[in-house]
């Protein structure tokens, strides 16, 4: 299992490289892929990373396998190799990545561990998930376990890990039973992270490689934050 970081010239935390892919710890803030805010996205900086570091004088290929939110943080995989791109792909959709996050929340969940079914319902022009006990028309059943790891002062640390990988998942179903993730204000925090941030963190991902079928469990450190240093 690795948690070290690459260090480079670019400021990118590389978790994992190799020639058919590269693993990044994406900073709170960032996007993954370009949208119509037109900032810079993570995959255009991995690409100048990657014509920097081996010198490649023409259009490097990167292929974009899953996104993270933008406030959100953690660990990112992108394809290096149009072989390994429609692997990853199949393996993500068909849930053989583990995913496993860390979310910081000021209520704490009434159980200590639980498993949380909902039907989330897409709104796309507030961006937002609706979670309903039962079905309602256009929704997607969602399902995600939780257990409480750590008790801070005034904060509960959670390790959830999914089932689905629905828009917004873990903060509607969180939200939906009272424990709002720390700066969430679209779910229903009190007050935000001073940098935007919420307290959501991709923290491990753990899958089979999809070139050279070794087994690879990535942890990617929490951003350098008081309460996150409180986590570790």
């Amino acid at each position: 299992m690795s948690e070290k970081i690459i260090s480079n010239k670019s400021n990118l935390q590389v978790l994992y490289e190799d020639n058919h892919l590269i693993v990044i710890n994406k900073r709170a803030g960032d996007i993954v892929q370009g949208d119509k805010t037109g900032d810079k996205p993570l995959s255009e900086v991995v690409k100048e990373y990657i014509a920097d570091k081996y010198n490649k004088p023409g259009a490097v290929y990167l292929g974009v396998v899953h996104r993270l939110d933008r406030p959100t943080s953690g660990i990112v995989v992108f394809a290096r190799t149009s072989k390994a791109l429609p692997r990853l792909n199949k393996l993500f959709a068909n849930k053989e990545a583990k995913k496993t996050y860390w979310a910081v929340v000021k209520k704490e969940p009434a159980n200590q561990m639980d498993t949380l079914t909902h039907w989330l319902k897409r709104n796309p022009k507030q961006n937002k998930s609706y979670a309903h006990k039962n079905e309602v028309p256009d929704s997607k059943k969602a399902i995600l376990d939780y257990k409480i790891i750590k008790k801070l002062q005034n904060y509960s640390l959670l390790e959830i890990d999914l089932h689905t990988g629905r828009h917004h998942q873990i903060r509607s179903q969180l939200s939906t039973i009272g424990s709002v993730i720390k700066g969430d204000l679209k779910y229903g925090a009190d007050r935000s992270n001073k940098d935007g941030s919420i307290h959501l963190h991709a923290r491990k991902l753990t899958f089979i490689h999809p070139v050279k079928k070794e087994s690879l469990s990535i942890l990617a450190p929490p951003p350098p934050d008081a309460i996150w240093d409180d986590c570790l």
